[in-house]
């Protein structure tokens, strides 16, 4: 899967890294000789608010 946006979180189903973009660049991440996986935050991305800015 292709990184589309920024603030996007992606996971590695394989050793466990997680990333968050921070400046989209096209292309896809790769851990592990593996693409990462987009991992969906139900509501915080909705609403504009990253769980740091929760806090």
């Amino acid at each position: 899967m292709s990184v589309k946006n920024v603030n996007e979180h992606y996971r590695c189903n394989v050793c466990g890294n997680e990333v968050t973009v921070k400046e989209v660049g096209g292309g896809t991440l790769v851990c592990c000789e593996e693409e990462m996986e987009l991992i969906e935050e139900a509501g915080s991305e909705e609403e504009g608010e990253s769980e740091e800015e929760k806090i």
